[in-house]
């Protein structure tokens, strides 16, 4: 297929998230491309654009093999680690990956070490931590890789890899407002929602 000799629009936002360096890769979504961009240390040193031959993305690295560890702080209320768990099943269920354990940095289990071990026994070969913080606090620089190092050395056959948190990701935009929208409609209906049922905040505070 021929390419488009249509010019470029630099001034649009989706040519800016598509423009970079090489032909063949694009932009990952949660990078934004400012006029400082180059000032800020969320941009990664190499860009790349998006191409036909990829469907305008990075392949995905997640191979047979791989078990994925997602890993929140962990609380003392057990609705709060309940939600990690559906998390997890919703995310197994939509990227088919075989092999996706939860797990809690403390006050809770299951631990990194009881997820890394399961992995493991289901045949994961490399494990994939991935934190379900927003911002590279002191836990992701020292906690989760304190105790996925301990955890990892029963299974010295094993690699393993700790991925950044979520950080700035433009589908979280969606998910505040959805959020936002969501209870607000709730205010207006004097109606709580599944979230706030009995603790009386679905409300309006003069």
């Amino acid at each position: 297929m021929a390419a488009s000799s249509s010019p470029l629009n630099l001034s649009s936002p989706k040519t800016r998230l598509e423009l970079g360096r090489r032909p063949d890769c694009s932009v990952p979504n949660f990078v934004k491309l400012r006029r400082d961009a180059s000032k800020t240390k969320y941009l990664p040193s190499r860009l790349c654009v998006a191409s036909a031959a990829n469907g305008g993305g990075f392949r995905n690295p997640v191979v047979e093999g791989d078990g994925i560890i997602i890993v929140d702080h962990g609380s003392r209320r057990k609705e709060s680690n309940l939600m990690l768990n559906e998390f997890v099943i919703m995310f197994r269920d939509k990227t088919k990956y075989p092999v996706v354990e939860p797990a809690h940095m403390e006050l809770a289990e299951p631990s990194i070490k009881d997820a890394f071990d399961s992995c493991v026994q289901q045949g994961a070969t490399r494990v994939i931590v991935s934190p379900f913080f927003l911002s590279p606090g002191r836990h992701w620089h020292q906690d989760i890789p304190s105790l996925t190092a301990e955890a990892a050395k029963d299974h010295p056959e094993v690699s393993y890899v700790i991925t950044a948190p979520l950080g700035l990701h433009e589908l979280l935009v969606d998910v505040v407002n959805d959020r936002i929208t969501y209870c607000l409609n709730h205010v207006a209906g004097e109606e709580e929602c599944s979230v706030c049922a009995g603790t009386g905040k679905c409300r309006l505070y003069n």
